[in-house]
């Protein structure tokens, strides 16, 4: 069996030989998420928050054929830059290393490669999940299932408020992912600090999270966890606000055909314009305090008497 080979930046090389914390992040943010020069801008404000919190970012993405875990400055602003990058999940990732291609890593693509490098915190903004009329289009992300096989936790701000959220979490239940809100009793909706659906669990501190973590691997459970982190108050958006102005999002995007992987990048770009960038700046605001958290819990687990974890 051939092993992957994985290009360690020097700062997460570093990192493994000492032992230290070590937070993922996903690419897809730099390449699909926003316009340059803010998605750099972005990118190093989330890297800075994980060290500022005491753990190293991984930055992963594929670029020309070899799989990064994490990334220097120089290939951070190339990566923003570039045009026509490929979106990677679990379908995708194998073709686009075998092939030499470039391409961002989606929640899912990123926890394969995360796993795959011992890493098992990721911080991301939200998650992909069951979009609003599935029941016709089957339209669900390979997130929920990639998150009940592969054992990482995901610390992320609830998933997308533009996906049908009850039907995410009800299969998410299904697949027994456990979905810890942190710090209160309803279900974060990404853009909203809270919604009206009840969190399946709450945890309350880092170190909680990560002893959950430890005891599901130990229970030998396949699979990682998520974690719902509310967006800071000060940068929500309400959900009496929101919830109009993601329904004409997504009639627009039925209206013109919008399918399969176009629609969440032209849904939270014409949010960003019906919201007058008030979107853009939440969701900035959102990852980089996710990204604390993750940080919090990867020097946790580190820290964990008996934790059998690396990372």
């Amino acid at each position: 069996m051939t092993t992957l080979p994985l290009q360690f930046s020097p700062e997460v090389a570093a990192a493994r030989a000492e032992g230290r914390p070590i937070v993922a992040l996903e690419s897809t943010i730099i390449t699909h998420g926003m316009p340059y020069p803010r998605n750099l801008e972005t990118a190093w404000q989330v890297e800075d928050a994980v060290r500022e919190a005491g753990a190293t970012p991984a930055t992963i993405a594929v670029l020309e054929g070899q799989l990064h875990i994490g990334l220097d400055e120089g290939q951070l602003e190339a990566l923003a830059k570039a045009q026509n990058v490929a979106k990677l999940s679990r379908a995708d990732l194998a073709v686009c290393l075998a092939t030499g291609g470039t391409g961002a890593t989606t929640v899912a693509a990123t926890m394969i490669a995360a796993h795959t490098a011992g890493i098992v915190t990721f911080a991301t903004g939200g998650i992909g999940g069951v979009h609003r009329g599935a029941e016709h289009s089957f339209d669900i992300s390979a997130d929920l299932q990639e998150l009940a096989q592969t054992p990482v936790t995901v610390v992320c701000a609830g998933a997308k408020a533009i996906l049908d959220l009850p039907k995410t979490l009800e299969v998410l239940e299904t697949l027994g992912v456990p979905v810890i809100a942190f710090g209160q009793d309803s279900l974060p909706a990404f853009w909203s600090a809270s919604s009206n659906l009840p969190a399946p669990l709450r945890l309350d501190d880092a170190h909680a999270i990560a002893r959950a973590h430890l005891t599901r691997a130990a229970l030998g459970l396949p699979g990682g966890q998520l974690v719902a982190n509310p967006i800071p108050a000060e940068a929500e958006i309400s959900a009496a606000e929101i919830t109009p102005i993601i329904e004409q999002a997504t009639q627009e995007a039925a209206d013109r055909g919008i399918t399969a992987k176009e629609v969440t990048p032209f849904l939270l770009d014409r949010i960003y314009t019906l919201t007058e960038g008030r979107s853009l700046d939440a969701n900035i605001a959102l990852v980089v305090n996710n990204a604390r958290l993750a940080a919090k819990i990867a020097t946790c687990l580190i820290n964990e008497p008996q934790s059998g974890a690396r990372r």
